[in-house]
């Protein structure tokens, strides 16, 4: 597969996401730097600078008008895409540790971190593009219990949010009554990220170790992790590899691996239209991977 080696951030990526036409790319990392990027060649469009901590988190409205960022100084910022404007800034009681736009862009859920006898919280803001103001006052304030929310993601139709828990469980909040509808445990480690699919029906979930992603066009998974250099001596040699797998979703039998980065995988995006995915590594690079041909060929001996 042929890569494209984004050099923008100085520190470790902590999240990749593309936007609805799949045509820019969004990075965060832990050098307080937002950038984004056209997809199909890698050129820089611009940068969003002002956060004076660590990026958790970013994600885009769907005509591409709008960013949000949260940050580990206890902020959340919303900037105009185009020109990189910061348009406001909330102040939140902890480090905000992940943000996600509403499918219809009227709202921005908010995670922020337990801390300093701060309970972790799922704040909702109403967003309205059309005013120069937006409100400080969110629309309600979930408190996951008993464990900690660590990260979240809307559900089909905006109707429900799900969370995902330090203890490996997830939650389904109906949050406009500030109710858990369900919960389960699903793993029993920390979850790490969470993705919806396509139609806001399944959800994706990744843990400390491991990063996980479903394909659109083909029945894959992409997992990516692997382990610090200092700690593989320690441990199994295999875990210390900073590669990109596929893995059958239902059979579970690797079929291909696609290697590059120096150091573990901390985020996985794949292009809405399927046709490359991005990585971003501890060693501060992003690398995008565009398929070849045999890929949207390759099918599976059942």
């Amino acid at each position: 597969m042929r890569p494209i080696l984004l050099q923008g951030h100085t520190r470790p990526l902590t999240q990749v996401k593309y936007n609805q036409d799949g045509d820019l790319l969004l990075t965060v990392a832990k050098d307080n730097t937002a950038n984004l990027w056209y997809s199909h060649n890698g050129e820089r469009v611009g940068t969003y600078a002002g956060h004076q901590g660590a990026l958790w988190s970013i994600d885009i409205n769907k005509p591409s008008t709008l960013v949000v960022t949260g940050s580990a100084d206890n902020t959340a910022r919303l900037w105009h895409a185009e020109t990189g404007k910061v348009l406001h800034i909330w102040e939140l009681p902890t480090a905000v540790k992940r943000v996600e736009f509403s499918h219809d862009d009227r709202y921005i859920l908010m995670v922020t971190e337990e801390r300093m006898g701060h309970k972790s919280g799922i704040y909702v803001f109403e967003i309205d593009e059309s005013s120069p103001v937006q409100s400080n006052e969110p629309v309600v304030v979930l408190r996951p219990t008993p464990s900690k929310a660590t990260v979240a993601a809307w559900s089909h139709l905006d109707k429900y949010i799900v969370a995902g828990h330090e203890d490996g469980s997830i939650s389904l909040f109906e949050w406009k009554y500030e109710e858990v509808s369900r919960r389960t445990k699903a793993h029993d480690d920390t979850i790490t990220d969470l993705q919806m699919s396509k139609d806001g029906t399944c959800t994706r979930l990744t843990l400390a170790s491991t990063r996980r992603l479903f394909t659109p066009t083909q029945d894959l998974v992409i997992l990516g992790g692997g382990q610090a250099a200092s700690e593989v001596t320690t441990t199994s040699s295999r875990q210390g590899k900073f590669e990109s797998r596929f893995y059958h979703k239902i059979f579970e039998d690797e079929v291909g691996r696609a290697k590059g980065h120096f150091g573990p995988i901390n985020t996985l995006a794949v292009q809405p239209d399927g046709k490359a995915f991005a990585s971003g590594g501890e060693d501060g690079y992003v690398r995008v991977h565009f398929f070849d041909p045999d890929y949207f060929r390759f099918k599976y001996d059942y």
